[in-house]
């Protein structure tokens, strides 16, 4: 959408890679090393499918102190995910490469740092049951654009690195390399 809404033409393929996997070789990186891997590995992987072609691969990774966090599997991690974050702030580390013909030539990590506010474990209850499933589909099992926004009391960081995909530095670095029009 992100990309789309910049005017960019693209094809989206998804990558076969096996992020737990990478992620487990990476045992003791900084969450910034593990979203640049996996955003590398992603690009290295479809640019094998089409050469020539520059491919951007993107990964995003949420911590706070030592603890990377990952998309909750059930109602209950979410619930002790969204209780870890209370009154506290957690960083978003989004991660973008450019590859062509299996070649990196860009790589970048952006951040944004999102305060939750003080939260009861009976809004979180509620909050969980008014959101449903789509808890699952993000690592704080939360959407900004959407009702996850209440959560929060304090956000620095550019929006776009916040939904997942740093676009200025991307779009910057498109129009250096003559993929866009500058």
């Amino acid at each position: 959408m992100l990309m789309e809404n910049a005017g960019l033409s693209f094809e989206s393929r998804a990558a076969d890679i096996d992020e737990r996997q990478i992620e487990a070789g990476l045992v003791g990186a900084s969450p910034d090393i593990v979203a640049l891997t996996l955003a590398k590995a992603k690009a290295l992987d479809v640019s094998r499918h089409y050469p020539s072609a520059i491919v951007i691969g993107s990964d995003q990774t949420m911590s706070l102190d030592h603890r990377v966090y990952h998309k909750p599997k059930s109602r209950e991690e979410a619930r002790e995910s969204l209780l870890s974050l209370s009154d506290r702030t957690h960083r978003l580390n989004s991660a973008v490469a450019l590859v062509r013909d299996g070649e990196t030539l860009w790589e970048h990590v952006a951040h944004a740092d999102l305060t939750v506010r003080p939260l009861s474990e009976i809004f979180v209850d509620r909050y969980l049951d008014r959101v449903g499933e789509t808890v699952f589909g993000s690592v704080g099992a939360y959407q900004l654009e959407g009702e996850g926004i209440q959560l929060f009391s304090r956000i620095e960081g550019d929006y776009f690195t916040i939904l997942g995909l740093p676009m200025l530095p991307l779009l910057d670095t498109l129009r250096a390399i003559g993929a866009i029009d500058g």
